[in-house]
């Protein structure tokens, strides 16, 4: 059954490249719904273009001086700019500076609360959905503010990498708390997936057990104290809580934006000569490495996004498509990592590669804590006479192996 293509596709996805590319249908009641292709997809097209229903850095990243529009997440900080900060070396100078899109001189601060957005579109567009219902105006830097208490209590629950952020959610209110009609953003919301827990598989999401239930209570009770709006009262229940918490831990999708990459996309593609050429990849090689040592892997602005069309598109470990964000911003395009047949799912990886190249019984693990789900993709079906254990087991089990192997050696040495 096709979802309607009604104006809640049309405030996100640019109908150009979605209404004859793709539909939504109803699977079954244990998968939900799947995007499904209308007409054939080359590897390597965009299948869609989308901007979030709504969009939030994580705290801890903005803490570590990670500065992104508060809006479409667009890095701040220009590339040499990053990489002195990034490499800790302040008179790095890097080739090629105009090739650096940061626009700063269209950089603006709200005038109230001083959070700095990319342009004067996208503060105007901020204050519009969502952010005078959160501007904290002259208390910005207030700790007894609720909504700076909301973001403290979340910090000390949630250390880096967080996976999603109570800011999201603050912005889910935010959005009805402003709208004219919020009813029909409230119905927006509802379309996203929100279950706390798979009761047929007798999963329960990793964040919202016993364990946590302590500071669940706790982070409830300051976001209704810094949120509360009478018409999502539901929200604002335990239950309620716990499902909006559930929410945008299953369907946040990971954003990530770097005016470096950018940069070094960019010199990627510069006509130089071979010298020239063996040079600046020498010179980016560098960098990296000066930069790992100095900060590890940590080296984007990194948030979360609500991504309506994108949160219908299913799990496959052998994915047919994977999300980017090429344009340094929030808008996720979707592309095509083989063809896809008239008719076929449409999947994305909800692991990375990394997990991706796991056992079976790894990346189940995963897929269970996190999105509530046993996966059944061709790949996993293959595998299912596999051992039960994790890719860490069976690291311990090789590793151990090599000790006994090690023990008998010095053994029949000893012999």
């Amino acid at each position: 059954m096709a979802a309607p293509q009604d104006d809640m596709f049309s405030l996100c996805v640019d109908p150009g490249k979605v209404s004859s590319c793709v539909e939504v249908r109803f699977i079954d009641k244990t998968k939900g719904k799947g995007l499904f292709a209308r007409r054939s997809i080359k590897k390597g097209d965009t299948i869609f273009v989308e901007r979030p229903v709504v969009s939030s850095q994580f705290l801890w990243n903005a803490l570590y001086k990670y500065r992104a529009c508060e809006y479409c997440m667009r890095a701040l900080e220009g590339a040499e700019e990053n990489a002195r900060r990034l490499s800790g070396k302040p008179g790095l100078s890097l080739p090629y500076p105009e090739l650096c899109r940061v626009q700063s001189d269209r950089q603006q601060a709200c005038p109230h609360c001083q959070v700095m957005y990319c342009s004067s579109e996208c503060r105007h567009a901020a204050a519009d959905q969502y952010h005078r219902a959160l501007c904290l105006g002259p208390s910005h830097e207030d700790p007894d503010h609720p909504l700076n208490k909301l973001k403290d209590a979340w910090r000390s629950m949630h250390y880096p990498p967080e996976s999603s952020s109570i800011t999201l959610m603050a912005r889910m209110v935010a959005v009805v708390k402003q709208a004219n009609d919020k009813g029909r953003w409230h119905k927006l919301f509802s379309q996203f997936c929100s279950r706390t827990a798979n009761e047929e598989e007798e999963i329960a999401h990793k964040l919202l057990g016993e364990k946590f239930k302590g500071q669940l209570a706790l982070l409830q009770g300051f976001f209704s104290a810094a949120l509360y709006e009478d018409h999502l009262s539901q929200w604002f229940t335990p239950g309620g809580f716990r499902s909006l918490f559930s929410l945008v831990g299953t369907n946040g999708q990971g954003i990530g934006t770097s005016s470096l990459s950018q940069w070094v996309h960019a010199c990627d593609a510069l006509q130089l000569p071979a010298q020239q050429r063996e040079q600046l990849d020498s010179f980016i090689d560098q960098l990296y490495k000066d930069i790992e040592k100095e900060t590890g892997d940590f080296l984007n602005c990194e948030g979360s996004g609500l991504f309506l069309l994108q949160s219908s598109c299913n799990h496959s470990c052998i994915p047919n498509a994977e999300a980017a964000f090429p344009d340094n911003n929030f808008l996720l395009h979707l592309s095509a990592l083989s063809d896809v047949q008239p008719g076929e799912e449409i999947c994305i990886s909800y692991l990375d590669c990394c997990q991706r190249d796991r056992s079976r019984h790894s990346r189940h693990k995963t897929l269970r804590e996190n999105y509530l789900f046993v996966c059944s993709c061709a790949r996993c079906t293959s595998q299912a006479d596999e051992a039960d254990v994790t890719s860490e087991e069976e690291e311990e089990d090789e590793a151990e192996g090599e000790a006994e192997g090690d023990e008998m050696e010095d053994e029949m040495t000893d012999v």
